[in-house]
């Protein structure tokens, strides 16, 4: 069975009031059919620094945002993780007040997760960054999950 780290964006747009925005509300909508459609079968891990991010804010989001999450274990953010984080910091490819972000990526890498799901294209889904992040984590001796969003990860059981 293949595994995936959720970020804090996933929850994010799964509670989310539906959004007058038409690329936001489409996101919404799609994050919701990926994961009552049971996550394209893969099996989901998260970490305590998504659970903290997603207790901030509105309490009443923060709450559902927190419910959704409830069951997926919670990877160990170690020492190596957080070596990790600080090298994509020092390397400029996470800017420091980005530090979440960060760990995301190395929690993913470290614990050797197969997809990192995520709604976050400034700093984790950038296409800008994803090569020297990839260099990065495997010259760290580990090995960078492949980053993409539910909508990647939606099965089209469609004509071809």
């Amino acid at each position: 069975m293949s595994t995936a780290y959720i970020e804090t964006s996933v929850p994010s747009y799964y509670v989310a009031r539906p959004s007058a925005n038409l690329l936001q509300a489409a996101r919404q909508a799609i994050t919701r059919s990926w994961w009552d459609g049971g996550c394209s079968g893969l099996d989901l891990y998260t970490s305590t620094e998504t659970t903290e991010e997603a207790g901030r804010g509105d309490r009443e989001m923060a709450e559902a945002r927190l419910q959704l999450l409830k069951d997926i274990p919670r990877l160990a953010i170690n020492r190596r993780v957080g070596l990790l984080a600080a090298r994509l910091i020092a390397r400029g490819l996470i800017p420091a007040v980005a530090g979440s972000d960060a760990i995301h990526i190395s929690v993913a890498s470290v614990h050797g997760l197969d997809f990192l799901v995520t709604w976050n294209f400034r700093h984790i889904a950038n296409p800008f960054i994803r090569t020297r992040l990839g260099e990065e984590v495997e010259a760290f001796g580990v090995r960078l999950p492949v980053i993409c969003t539910p909508e990647e990860l939606v099965e089209d059981h469609g004509d071809h």
